[in-house]
């Protein structure tokens, strides 16, 4: 974590603590008047601000537990190029990232059928499978119905290498881990070229990107934003990253507090131009893991992303 990020973060938290406590104390004041049988003074400008302040921040909390996090947006995205030569029609690649499974199901019943509205031609998904060892069910039931749907390619985040890596998570899915591999996809007459590393793998970066051809529409899968200027470098046409979770939770008009990418906030998520390299940082779907972090979204909906390829003639 970035220090700017982390003093957000403490900022936010300690805001909301001394609302809290505030508040509870103008509470307990006022209690003990009552049980003394004192009359009650009026509420000072201040008092009346924090009781307003921690009374908005419970429905808040209760939308980022029970609302947010089953409210999946679909975004649609359009990308002009001219290296789809041959191809018949647009492209479409559903880019979906972080399902963070835990072992009871939120959005992994749904999200095959909405994937399958889109039509995809092509399923990328860039890390970070489960929150625990016993979300691998869940996980493996929702990437197999997506890989039913059409071509699907996924690499590894950072909690599948670092905390599941013992876990085959992706075996018996029809998924293709793309470990450090490139290679063409044929659809609509024509082919565009894949290449994914793990986040264990980000020094084979160089020499994966590459293996890619020039003049070929290409796609890079990696879990992390980070890696952008040495894509951008190699004059990568797309990459597909998550991670960020969109700050996961997000003040409104500002954004994240926290992304723990290098960059902090400025590929917090959405879609970025770098050179003549795309770069997308999908929200995600799932929350951050660990026993003691609460599973909330706040202002940073679920995420399922439709990029639409559209091969354009170039000018003469």
């Amino acid at each position: 974590m970035q220090r700017a990020e982390a003093i957000r973060v403490l900022a936010f938290v300690g805001t909301i603590a001394l609302i809290y406590v505030g508040s509870a104390g103008v509470l307990i004041r006022r209690l003990r008047r009552r049980v003394a049988r004192l009359p009650n003074e009026p509420l000072a400008r201040r008092e009346r601000v924090l009781l307003w302040l921690a009374a908005a921040g419970l429905p808040c909390l209760a939308y980022g537990l029970m609302v947010e996090p089953y409210w999946l947006e679909v975004t649609r995205v359009r990308l002009r190029t001219t290296e789809l030569a041959g191809a018949r029609r647009p492209i479409r690649i559903v880019h979906v990232s972080d399902l963070h499974s835990d072992p009871r199901p939120r959005l992994e019943e749904r999200l095959p059928e909405v994937v399958a509205a889109e039509r995809p031609d092509l399923i990328v998904f860039t890390g970070d499978c489960v929150n625990s060892p016993g979300a691998l069910p869940v996980f493996r039931r929702c990437l197999s119905r997506l890989a039913s749907l059409a071509p699907t390619y996924v690499v590894k985040g950072n909690w599948d290498a670092w905390y599941w890596s013992a876990l085959d998570v992706f075996g018996g899915t029809g998924a293709v881990e793309l470990n450090g591999a490139v290679g063409p996809v044929a659809v609509a007459g024509t082919e565009l070229w894949l290449a994914g590393v793990p986040v264990y793998g980000e020094r084979r970066i160089p020499q994966v990107l590459g293996a890619l051809p020039a003049g070929a529409f290409t796609v890079f899968l990696y879990h992390y934003p980070d890696e952008i200027e040495v894509v951008a470098a190699r004059g990568i046409d797309l990459y597909c990253a998550g991670h960020t979770h969109g700050g996961q939770v997000a003040l409104p008009f500002y954004g994240a507090l926290m992304t723990l990418s290098r960059f902090g906030k400025r590929y917090e998520w959405g879609l970025y131009r770098v050179d003549r390299t795309w770069l997308y940082v999908n929200r995600g779907i799932g929350m951050e893991g660990g026993a003691a972090t609460p599973r909330v979204r706040f202002c940073a909906r679920p995420e399922v992303t439709v990029l639409e390829i559209v091969p354009e003639v170039p000018a003469s």
